[in-house]
């Protein structure tokens, strides 16, 4: 079946259906890894998005059940170059297409993603539609222009969890065997377990996961929970989590997160909430051009000079000029300068914009979480 993705610019292009027949339409954006598709089908921060993905074939090794980072795909569309027709993967449930049939997921293939990637790193991420079947592209051009923009947009009440819950309830539910079996040991747990509140604007599984390798009993509570209900289980941290959509449209987790500010306890912000954390503070907010997405991004840690290989998905940065005196920037992106950390000076509290969790990345920000253990373990 022919399908065709359009650009609100007027762009549009024309290739096959490669997913579930129907449209999809959200803000198009690119990622740059060459494995990791089913974790980022999966990511809920991909919400209201279509992804494009720049390698060239996408679907080689099939989808696992064990690599999931949410319970379904939360993409709103997909895009590839070469979707491949079969699963070479002794790990595999089945093929990418039916995966993508299966959750109802439009995709397009076979079209010049190359040229694709060149457009919105030119002229920045765009909303776009994709359509099965014979249509005409421009009036696909046309409902892309009247798709609301990624600005102003609360995504995140659509991708949190509806009740709180403990991860080791759901994880053992859920059966993380295989997935335990492919775990990074961490070099250090904590002496006993340590119980950590973590709200979910849209939580990756890994980061619970690796919470839990940590030796951490992490209770999840949603994104709207008022700040009282984390402190009254007397957490020895509180996480925030990544996300979809704009941190400035998300008031209610700002003056939440302010709240826990004031309570002193050990606090780690995972992109949206780092962004969440910045706006807390006192710092604003905007928009990059085409965001940072994909698991080869250098970002440089200031207090030592290393570079780490990062996982990033991102459209919004915090703005350096506007945080106070008392937070410190703490990594830089060395793509274009942004913020990627920074930890309050007086506080144990800290936060990256990019995935330490690492899936589906490399492993260099582990320590990430290291630092969290031993700042609630010294409270």
């Amino acid at each position: 079946m022919n399908a065709t993705l359009a650009l609100e610019d007027g762009t549009w292009y024309r290739g096959v259906a490669a997913g579930a027949s129907g449209e999809a339409r959200g803000e198009v954006v690119f990622n740059t890894s060459m494995t990791g598709y089913q974790e980022i089908l999966t990511d809920p921060s991909y919400a209201g998005q279509i992804v494009t993905m720049t390698a060239p074939q996408i679907g080689n090794y099939g989808v696992a059940s064990g690599d999931a980072e949410s319970q379904a795909p939360h993409v709103a569309g997909f895009v590839m170059r070469e979707a491949s027709p079969v699963a070479s993967n002794w790990r595999a449930d089945g093929t990418l297409r039916d995966y993508l049939v299966r959750h109802n997921i439009v995709a397009i293939a076979d079209i010049d993603t190359r040229a694709l990637t060149r457009v919105l790193r030119s002229a920045g991420v765009m909303r776009g539609i994709i359509a099965t079947g014979n249509v005409d592209p421009a009036e696909l051009v046309e409902k892309a222009r009247a798709i609301p923009r990624m600005e102003g947009s609360d995504l995140v009440q659509g991708v949190t969890c509806d009740q709180p819950f403990a991860w080791r309830d759901r994880s053992a539910a859920s059966g993380e065997a295989e997935h335990k079996a492919f775990s990074l040991v961490p070099e250090h747990r904590a002496k006993k377990r340590l119980r950590v509140a973590a709200y979910d604007f849209g939580i990756k599984w890994n980061i619970l996961r690796r919470l839990d390798d940590y030796g951490c009993d992490v209770q999840v509570f949603p994104a709207g929970a008022p700040a009282a209900d984390l402190l009254a289980m007397n957490p020895d941290g509180l996480f925030l989590s990544n996300g979809p959509g704009d941190p400035a449209a998300l008031p209610y987790a700002v003056n939440n997160v302010r709240e826990l500010v004031k309570s002193e306890r050990p606090m780690f912000g995972i992109c949206l909430g780092h962004q969440i954390l910045g706006l807390a503070v006192g710092g604003q907010t905007f928009k990059l051009k085409f965001g940072h997405r994909g698991a080869n991004h250098p970002v440089k840690e200031l207090s030592s000079g290393k570079v780490e290989i990062t996982s990033q998905n991102h459209g919004f940065a915090v703005d350096p000029g506007s945080l106070p005196s008392d937070v410190s920037v703490t990594h830089l992106n060395l793509y274009d300068g942004t913020v990627e950390g920074f930890k309050h000076v007086n506080k144990p509290i800290f936060s990256v914009q990019y995935h330490p969790e690492a899936s589906p990345g490399p492993h260099d920000a582990d320590y990430l979480f290291q630092q969290f253990l031993e700042s609630m373990e010294k409270r």
